[in-house]
């Protein structure tokens, strides 16, 4: 399966069992945020050393509820806390991976 093009069609893979092996890293964590698993998510941002990975790091803790934490991913991601909801900032998360 080839990248999701437009968001839309990421959110029909969310039907799939998995993401598929030939997406990127930052794409599958946010595909598996996208089924309900933050821990799957978590497990595969800590291993992205980039800025997209803090900011999908950041995302996650500001998703549980920990703005502390998220603040700090938030900062090493080079980014402000949104001010926005956390359902506009996963897509602006999933529009800046598509678009890479």
């Amino acid at each position: 399966m080839s990248l999701p093009r437009p968001c839309e069609d990421f959110q029909k893979s969310l039907r799939l069992e998995h993401p598929p092996d030939m997406w990127p890293e930052g794409l599958k964590a946010l595909w598996w945020k996208g089924r309900g698993n933050w821990y799957a998510s978590r497990d595969i941002a800590q291993e992205i050393n980039s800025d997209l990975g803090n900011w999908i790091h950041a995302y996650l803790h500001r998703k549980e509820g920990d703005d502390w934490n998220a603040g700090y991913w938030y900062q090493r991601a080079g980014r402000a806390f949104p001010k926005k909801s956390l359902e506009e900032d996963f897509q602006d998360l999933v529009l800046f991976v598509l678009d890479q």
